[in-house]
């Protein structure tokens, strides 16, 4: 059975700081429905909240508040940076006998997706494509045209009932996309046009909005608490 790593911020949730300097983890769109999809498969963690033992506490606590009754394998909770491969090793090695190909890391940012690879994982730029990944099904950048009368909140709803998801928004008429095969085939038969341009992760330019349309410009990767 694959097990599934997942990034905190900007991947499984916002990540915001109270008045008492708790932290509030927002489940980002469409995430609970993945999980409650996946919960017969082994779910972790790997991300940094920081390097102190109370900022893992403290983003320990948000996520167990957010996500009450799931990531309850305390040894694939893995806390640190992801500037190499060797938090994406040991997070293998807590799995028991599960190889490195039957891991996933779901992530946001493309460095990080890459050093998990380098320890042999799988990798999936956002939860929506975590099963896909699982099964070794190829997640492209894609154009997707919308046809006269169809407007950019009809895309969002076809794209919700698939494995499809908005990354940028560049007309009323345009959007720049991730999708499997099985998706862009769901929205061609919703009449949108889909136009694939290779592999996700075969560029690290491609812009990554958690499933949110955004203006013209890409989103930058800014540090957050939680990544």
């Amino acid at each position: 059975m694959p097990v599934i790593f997942f990034d905190i911020g900007a991947t499984l949730a916002d990540v915001r700081t109270g008045p008492d300097g708790s932290l509030v983890l927002r489940p980002l769109p469409r995430v609970m429905a993945v999980l409650d999809a996946l919960h017969e498969v082994r779910q972790g963690i790997i991300s940094n909240p920081g390097p102190s033992e109370d900022d893992v506490r403290r983003v320990a606590a948000a996520l167990h508040t957010a996500f009450p009754g799931r990531f309850s394998e305390g040894a694939l909770l893995h806390w640190g940076v992801k500037d190499g491969r060797g938090i994406f090793d040991r997070a293998v090695a807590s799995t028991g006998e599960t190889a490195p190909d039957a891991c996933v890391f779901v992530g946001e940012d493309a460095q990080e997706r890459a050093f998990a690879r380098e320890a042999g994982i799988r990798t999936a730029a956002h939860p929506v494509f975590a099963l896909a990944a699982t099964q070794n099904r190829a997640v492209l950048r894609a154009r997707v045209a919308l046809p006269d009368g169809r407007d950019l909140s009809e895309l969002t709803t076809a794209m919700n009932e698939t494995e499809a998801v908005v990354v940028q928004t560049v007309s009323e008429r345009l959007a720049l996309a991730m999708v499997t095969t099985e998706g862009a085939q769901a929205l061609e038969r919703a009449g949108f046009t889909v136009e694939p341009r290779g592999p996700v992760d075969a560029t690290e330019t491609f812009p990554s909005a958690q499933g949110r349309p955004v203006p013209q410009a890409p989103l930058a990767n800014a540090p957050r608490p939680g990544r």
